[in-house]
């Protein structure tokens, strides 16, 4: 990889993480002087990554100004949550009709909620954020549907600007997840999927505040 490429590579993944983990908020103005001076590069690369954050509906370019960030579309939270619905829901029907290692994921959800719980009491938002994306990324992946690993795949920047913004509007919301985590791993420790779809549609509901 050469300098440049580097460079771009460096100035893009810099910037999506500032989006992503709410950093930067929908509307902000970005300016490719100032971003390149923070981070130490000249302005190209920092054009070249806003042209891709741009193609990822994640900026808006204003000629000669930088860009805005993009703020989430009113209908993609809901999109996104039918999405998940369908998918995780699908991952546990599988693993209730034919996993013999139920015992294993339970203890590996629950130490995702340990560290959960963990990120909560230490206040790092971006800590706990991580465990809530490992912990409905690891249901999926545990069915083994690999077209359905890479489909969820594909949410999951999106899921982590969204959950980043839930964190940040309601630290309280904190204690009330991890209690729902709980049960949803309870749920597929029971092998009781019928528990598990109403325990995720409401906990997808209450988070986001979006009706399914």
């Amino acid at each position: 990889m050469s300098d440049g490429d580097s460079s771009g590579q460096r100035a893009y993944q810099a910037t999506k993480d500032q989006i992503l983990s709410g950093a930067v908020r929908g509307g902000q103005l970005l300016s490719e002087v100032e971003v390149a001076a923070a981070l130490g590069v000249s302005r190209t690369p920092v054009h070249e990554a806003f042209l891709r954050l741009a193609a990822e509906d994640l900026l808006e370019l204003l000629p000669r100004r930088g860009a805005v960030v993009v703020p989430v579309p009113p209908r993609e939270a809901t999109d996104l949550l039918e999405m998940r619905l369908a998918l995780e829901s699908s991952a546990v029907r599988r693993l209730c009709r034919t996993s013999d290692t139920l015992e294993a994921l339970f203890a590996e959800l629950t130490d995702l909620i340990s560290a959960q719980r963990e990120g909560a009491a230490a206040g790092d938002e971006h800590r706990f954020a991580a465990a809530d994306d490992a912990f409905h990324h690891r249901i999926v992946e545990a069915a083994g549907n690999a077209i359905g690993q890479r489909f969820y795949g594909s949410l999951r920047d999106r899921q982590r600007r969204m959950m980043a913004s839930v964190v940040r509007s309601d630290t309280a919301r904190a204690a009330r997840l991890i209690d729902e985590h709980g049960r949803l791993a309870d749920a597929i420790q029971r092998r009781d999927l019928a528990e598990f779809e109403m325990l995720l549609l409401a906990h997808l509901q209450t988070t986001y505040g979006v009706v399914l």
